[in-house]
């Protein structure tokens, strides 16, 4: 894997991680076994419906919020955990969580956001695992406007280190154009 440096962090992508039969027959599982739920985020004092559907994976001590959400914690799936394996054997990274969400379709969405919660550390590597329809990703830089999109098509992984949480905000918005789903795996370290 190539680390690219960026202003204010890095990334590394990989579009063909996983090969394709394998990025379908992991879809296919993920969508239909993995205990999917919903629920509501604070935002500005206001509760809005997460427009996606979620499950945490962590290891037993850990839990993980944000926007006033505490999410419910499942054992580690082994097809999930076998995709944690392979990028930590790839990175000389290792992970005790993963938030998965499965966007069923393009009205399903992820608003602007940085993964900077208290539980991540200061520089957080975020690994992330793209199954399914293609979507677009935008990161955007606090200070210089500074924008990056990547289309996070089937099998492709993206990570995200260094300082990027605390300079950048990164998105997946809806589209019209989307009508298939997604299924996507975010790795990271809770402390």
């Amino acid at each position: 894997m190539i680390k690219q440096e960026i202003r204010d962090g890095w990334i590394i992508w990989e579009p063909n991680f996983i090969d394709c039969r394998n990025a379908q027959e992991y879809l296919s599982y993920f969508k239909n076994e993995l205990p999917w739920i919903g629920g509501k985020i604070q935002l500005f004092g206001k509760g809005y419906e997460i427009p996606r559907r979620q499950v945490f994976f962590a290891d037993e001590e850990l839990s993980y919020s944000y926007s006033g959400k505490t999410l419910p914690k499942s054992s580690w799936d082994k097809h999930v955990t076998a995709i944690k394996t392979e990028i930590e054997s790839n990175l000389d990274e290792t992970f005790n969580a993963c938030l998965a969400n499965l966007y069923r379709d393009g009205n399903d969405s992820n608003g602007w956001h940085s993964d900077n919660e208290k539980e991540l550390g200061k520089n957080p590597v975020i690994a992330s695992i793209s199954l399914g329809e293609t979507r677009k990703f935008h990161l955007k830089h606090n200070e210089t406007n500074e924008k990056m999109s990547f289309d996070l098509s089937h099998g492709s992984l993206l990570i995200m280190g260094g300082a990027l949480q605390h300079f950048w905000k990164h998105q997946v918005p809806k589209s019209k154009k989307v009508m298939e789903p997604r299924v996507n795996l975010t790795f990271r370290k809770l402390f």
